[in-house]
């Protein structure tokens, strides 16, 4: 199909040897098709049909989804900042993984609040999860929205989020919009 033409040029245009290359190959010849693809700055994650995720580029831009390969299943959607990833499982689950400056591993603390999410995004640097209940979750680095601390009390009744480069922004139920961030990317 198209997706597999695309993630095809991706591939002919990568290095050969990486792991998540060669998963994404084998997946495809053996007729898997691809869902969707997201792209850090140097690195891609493919989601395939069945739900699971092949990654492939730079390890420093989140390439190695290695270590949470197990959680990485039955996914819907995939999202990359500039140097790691977030994949929204079907049961609301959140994974990240890739860099820690951009987003890519979280605290325990933050992991036990991500549950029940519907969407997420993110800036160039941090992510911010969006939960069934209009809650909202953030994590990465502080100065690009990895911190909302400063309008948690505001973050209620979200029905939407949206990102610059180095802010976030939320769409309340009410109408208003919240945001946080770098003051510089809105």
């Amino acid at each position: 199909g198209v997706a597999t033409q695309v993630c095809l040029c991706f591939y002919l245009g990568a290095r050969r040897r990486h792991r998540g290359l060669l998963g994404l190959q084998a997946a495809l010849h053996g007729g898997e098709s691809v869902r969707q693809v997201a792209a850090s700055a140097r690195a891609f994650a493919a989601v395939l049909e069945d739900g699971s995720v092949v990654s492939w580029g730079m390890r420093e831009f989140g390439s190695d989804s290695y270590e949470v390969r197990d959680l990485l299943v039955n996914i819907q959607e995939v999202t990359a900042s500039y140097g790691a990833f977030a994949a929204l499982r079907a049961d609301g689950q959140l994974v990240s993984w890739g860099n820690p400056l951009y987003g890519g591993c979280h605290s325990p603390a933050v992991r036990a609040k991500l549950r029940d999410v519907s969407s997420v995004c993110a800036s160039a640097e941090a992510f911010a999860a969006l939960r069934h209940d209009g809650f909202v979750v953030t994590w990465g680095h502080p100065e690009s929205g990895g911190c909302s601390g400063p309008v948690q009390d505001q973050l209620r009744n979200v029905i939407a989020l949206s990102a610059s480069y180095g802010a976030f922004a939320a769409l309340r139920s009410d109408g208003r919009v919240v945001t946080w961030g770098d003051d510089t990317f809105g």
